[in-house]
């Protein structure tokens, strides 16, 4: 038996991930209707979130796909799309905060 070792890094962007993209997804079903501003706020805001963690990760490339997202989602200066190019925006968000949350580690400071 060893000493248990700490860890180096941490998955903190994994749960707003895998969240968006539950909402995202949930939120077809609400796309035409006026509660989807409930949508646009909480995908904004884990957006946002996820942003903070890669940048602490210094991963910043991955705001290239999740800036878009805050501003396209943002409720306070909404952008406004329809039709099948928003729902594919959907899913397609949708995979970003997926593979973003999956990917970012955030070092672990002691």
């Amino acid at each position: 038996m060893g000493t248990p070792v700490e860890p180096t890094f941490s998955r903190s962007a994994l749960a707003p991930g895998l969240l968006g993209a539950i909402v995202l997804l949930g939120g077809l079903a609400l796309l035409d209707s006026e509660s989807y501003i409930i949508i646009r706020y909480a995908v904004s805001i884990l957006a946002l979130i996820i942003c903070v963690f890669a940048a602490q990760a210094k991963s910043y490339l991955w705001l290239i796909g999740l800036v878009p997202i805050a501003v396209l989602w943002n409720p306070v200066v909404v952008i406004e799309l329809h039709g099948q190019g928003w729902v594919s925006a959907q899913f397609i968000a949708a995979f970003v905060f997926i593979i973003v949350g999956a990917r970012t580690k955030v070092p672990v400071h002691r």
